[in-house]
């Protein structure tokens, strides 16, 4: 009865794209529309959000990644579209909480979740155990925290291009990943879901969830010797209108505002007003939230619960490490290639993004040393010679240390204490 309103302003700002939504207001809106800008790469310098009455109105100040206004046409045409089509009565889908090793079915890909302890190496087992099931990694998003590690992988059989049907063999691949992530344990168990609906969540969601219902928030130590790096999220209540005011100061990056969005609907909290702004690499955003239940934060628990969940959800995505590109032909077995170079140089994967684009793999990883430390340009200069000149370097690795040398011990205390499961040996690679 009330369709959306979108508006597209690129005459008042000198600086930015103005997008206006008015809509009916709904839990979990405002996340969908944000969503939508950042999977078109759009950068959010300011926002304002009132949704009082059953009506939300809100407006964002968008750039491109180069901080300059959408002139293209296409772009423009695309977010009106898409911002309607994501306020629509069947946009959204929330899937059942699941367990730790989940494999899922639509028709043309499997969705596979992992969740467990993070270790060097990791990645380059998972993806040797589904290169030797048959199974081609299409895209992936991998984070890492602490001590845990999250993945949403979309996979295809090799030689239909299709998803994985087979009962039986959907078993074997939820059963050797199991054995991977739950240390050679099968009793540890996990589910598996199996539908053959189209609908998935998007994936980068998917994984705050997955590390929210983890505990991964449990984790942060509240005395960091860092301290004055961290996220400065506080909560108070205004008493007068019920509402709990949750402020956030930070070092700006993208995607904060869809991170600290996303937590605060899993958690349940509806955000009737907020003011965003970003400027000189600082983010400030002030919200006031009611739970969906109507009612302000009343305890101390409670309070230090968001605010932990938000400090999670903003470290999450915190890149460490040296930012690596890889643009090539595609194939299948390539990121089990690629992950496994890395792991022979002593590299770990803090972060990786897997997406195919028609016949090209666009690939980026996060990496470091697998003791923590930074990466050099000897290590840089081996893998690009394994992986070819596509690998491409983001940001500048450390200087070969002359005196540095490898330590025999230090190799023996490492190859001692690795998983010695028969993927990590490779005995199931073909």
């Amino acid at each position: 009865m009330n369709p959306p309103r979108i508006v597209i302003d690129n005459e008042s700002s000198a600086e930015a794209t103005i997008v206006r939504v008015d809509s009916a207001n709904e839990y979990g809106i405002l996340l969908e529309v944000i969503q939508v800008m950042i999977d078109l790469d759009l950068v959010i310098g300011k926002a304002y959000i009132t949704s009082d009455g059953g009506w939300f109105m809100d407006v964002f100040n968008v750039t491109d990644k180069e901080g300059k206004k959408i002139k293209d046409e296409a772009t423009l045409s695309k977010i009106e579209d898409y911002i309607r089509k994501s306020l629509g009565a069947d946009s959204r889908y929330i899937p059942s909480r699941r367990r730790s090793v989940d494999v899922a079915a639509a028709a043309d890909h499997n969705v596979i979740e992992l969740m467990g302890t993070d270790r060097p190496g990791l990645l380059s087992e998972v993806s040797a155990v589904l290169a030797s099931l048959n199974c081609n990694v299409v895209s992936a998003e991998i984070w890492t925290h602490k001590t845990r590690a999250a993945a949403v992988m979309r996979v295809t059989d090799k030689d239909t291009g299709l998803a994985v049907m087979d009962a039986e063999r959907l078993e074997r691949i939820r059963e050797r990943l199991s054995y991977l992530f739950g240390g050679g344990d099968l009793s540890r168990g996990a589910a598996m879901a199996v539908s053959s609906g189209t609908a998935t969540m998007h994936a980068e969601r998917r994984l705050h969830q997955m590390m929210l219902d983890d505990g991964d928030c449990e984790q942060l130590q509240r005395q960091d010797p860092e301290q004055s790096q961290r996220p400065n999220v506080t909560v108070r209540n205004w008493n007068d209108k019920d509402y709990s005011v949750v402020t956030i100061r930070c070092k700006d990056r993208p995607k904060l505002l869809f991170d600290t969005v996303c937590t605060l609907t899993d958690l349940q909290y509806v955000v009737f007003h907020a003011n965003i702004d970003a400027k000189d690499n600082q983010a400030y955003q002030e919200f006031y939230v009611r739970h969906v239940n109507g009612s302000p934060m009343n305890t101390e628990t409670e309070r230090l619960r968001v605010i932990q969940c938000l400090e999670a959800a903003i470290e999450r995505r915190v890149s460490e490490g040296v930012k690596l590109e890889l643009c090539t032909n595609d194939k299948v077995g390539l990121l089990s290639e690629v992950t496994r170079i890395f792991r022979e140089n002593s590299l770990t994967v803090t972060r990786a993004e897997v997406t195919t684009r028609g016949r090209m793999a666009v690939n980026t990883f996060y990496v470091r040393g697998s003791a923590g430390e930074a990466v050099d340009q000897k290590t840089i200069d081996s893998i690009r010679q394994a992986i070819g000149q596509n690998l491409q370097v983001k940001g500048q690795p450390e200087p070969p240390d002359p005196q540095k040398k490898e330590s025999p011990t230090w190799f023996l205390f490492a190859n001692l204490f690795r998983p010695r499961s028969l993927y990590s040996l490779g005995l199931f690679m073909r």
